[in-house]
């Protein structure tokens, strides 16, 4: 593929089109599904960014394994807005690369894998104590926003289970990472204490 017009002034008037060429207005619950992927997308390469920094500092074997695992699942996660955009009657999955079963249990193994390498959990715990552990709860929470967006599009459209599962596991994965994180640069996590009952530190 080569892109070789960017600007084609198709939404000047508010419509967009869709893999196969019905164009539809830009707020359709399918723009917006497939959109809120992509500013997931955007976020996840920030996040890898942000790791990429640390290690060029510190030399962590871990943290070069979660950005290859990063970028891997950015890619899967363009493939999942090449699907959303493409109609169910249209999308053809012996084609068209997408995220499958095999995609969802390699998530769960890698949580299962990175939980293996914390305490439990006695408490919740808040987003902070480190720019990349708070950038990693703000992806998960951007996971979360597409899934549900994912889910209003399925009440209306026909959605693989697929899709639904891999975003449901993928923001686990943002959590379980988040504290990986937080374990390697060597930072206590952020304890959610209930109301009266400890004083908050700065």
């Amino acid at each position: 593929m080569r892109l070789t017009k960017i600007y084609t002034k198709v939404g000047d008037k508010g419509l967009t089109s869709l893999a196969n060429g019905v164009k539809v207005p830009k707020y359709h619950v399918r723009i917006e599904a497939y959109g809120t992927v992509d500013e997931l997308n955007s976020f996840t390469g920030m996040l890898r960014d942000q790791l990429h920094l640390l290690e060029q500092h510190k030399g962590m074997p871990r943290i070069m394994e979660l950005m290859v695992r990063l970028r891997q699942i950015q890619n899967e996660l363009f493939d999942v807005g090449g699907e959303l955009a493409t109609p169910a009657e249209v999308l053809d999955i012996a084609r068209q690369q997408v995220v499958t079963h095999e995609s969802v249990l390699r998530l769960e193994r890698e949580i299962d894998e990175f939980n293996g390498l914390l305490e439990p959990l006695a408490n919740f715990v808040l987003p902070g104590g480190h720019p990349a552990n708070s950038l990693a709860h703000v992806v998960r929470t951007v996971c979360r926003r597409a899934e549900r967006a994912i889910f209003a599009l399925a009440n209306e459209e026909s959605v693989r289970e697929e899709v639904l599962i891999y975003l449901n596991r993928l923001s686990d994965w943002f959590f379980v990472v988040s504290r990986v994180i937080s374990q390697e640069v060597g930072v206590p996590e952020l304890q959610w204490h209930q109301k009266g009952k400890n004083v908050a530190k700065v």
